[in-house]
């Protein structure tokens, strides 16, 4: 629904939920020096309503009265969290997803992007993996209540685009990282969790030690990149057809270049240890950003050296209020 200022001039207000975690605190330090002048933008956190509550969410909805909504809120866990809340996993994103999408049909939202996540993609699959093999297989069963929750988002941005006329869309981002992350050792993501760990290593004098051989591969975006394309994918990206969001396939990196990458940003000079005795996990997950590379071939990501190098710093910084 589109909303004018005091001279008629268009104005967009757009919604962030899930605001205050890693992608949507990229986005608010992205659009903090790159938002239109006609650019209202509101980050929600769970503070403001709970989103698995229609209530709260219609509340939100006449509150803010958006025009675009980039939905990034979800319940998400481990591996141990997903195996043993299977229900749980797959009601509250159902909920939440449902009252997202009703209230942006029903406000006439102009545009609503989703946040996907690689993980729900066929357990069994060939590689790399596009946007044309979400529904191919059934995902991994450790998570099917989380996967089959996402990706019903999918299947629901086309229903209403051909019920409804609606603009929706989702984006299918490979590994983040970067400022604002969940640095936890125990149920963060790799690099966060590398990074505690070898802060901690450095602040004890003790080895850093990495769990797993160091082989296995991976596609890593820093959270500021994911952002600008975010915002890009709302402004100029109109299918409801998802779009993966990743670096090159050239750009994949073994964990073990990540580990070092993290000593060097650290400035840490003691022993760096890989612990086979721990499991590795797949070996890849590679993902294919060719449909990304036809809208945005000359798009430079941040290399992971310099990626890493600003994460660090920040964690450095705000180690006393970091999530840990």
């Amino acid at each position: 629904m589109t909303k004018h200022d005091a001279e008629g001039n268009p104005r967009s207000v757009i919604l962030i939920t899930g605001g205050s975690g890693l992608v949507g605190q990229a986005i608010k330090s992205y659009t903090d020096s790159n938002s239109k002048p006609n650019e209202t933008w509101i980050f929600l956190s769970s503070k403001d309503g709970d989103l698995r509550s229609r209530g709260d969410t219609d509340k939100i909805f006449e509150k803010f009265k958006p025009t675009h909504v980039i939905h990034l809120a979800a319940k998400v866990g481990g591996l141990f969290a997903n195996m043993k809340q299977k229900v749980e996993f797959y009601r509250e994103n159902t909920l939440i997803n449902d009252n997202i999408m009703e209230n942006c049909r029903i406000h006439k939202v102009t545009k609503l992007v989703s946040m996907l996540s690689t993980c729900i993609f066929p357990d069994k699959t060939t590689y790399p993996i596009d946007e044309t093999m979400l529904h191919d297989g059934p995902p991994h069963p450790s998570n099917e209540g989380y996967a089959y929750a996402k990706r019903l988002i999918d299947t629901m941005n086309r229903a209403y685009a051909e019920e409804y006329g609606c603009n929706f869309t989702s984006i299918i981002p490979t590994n983040i990282y970067g400022p604002h992350d969940n640095f936890s050792i125990e149920n963060g993501h790799v690099i966060p969790g590398l990074i505690h760990k070898c802060y901690k290593a450095k602040k004890d004098g003790t080895p850093f030690t990495i769990w797993g051989s160091g082989t296995p591969l991976r596609q890593f975006i820093y959270s500021l990149d994911l952002a600008e394309l975010t915002v890009w994918v709302m402004r100029e990206y109109h299918s409801p057809d998802p779009i993966t969001l990743s670096v090159d396939e050239s750009a994949e990196v073994s964990i073990k270049d990540v580990a070092l990458a993290v000593a060097k940003a650290m400035k840490f000079d003691g022993d760096v240890v890989f612990d086979t005795t721990k499991a590795d996990g797949q070996f890849k997950k590679t993902a294919c950003n060719k449909k990304l590379r036809s809208y945005r071939p000359d798009y430079k990501f941040t290399s992971m050296e310099d990626g890493i190098q600003k994460s660090v710093d920040w964690f450095v910084e705000n180690y006393e209020t970091a999530r840990k």
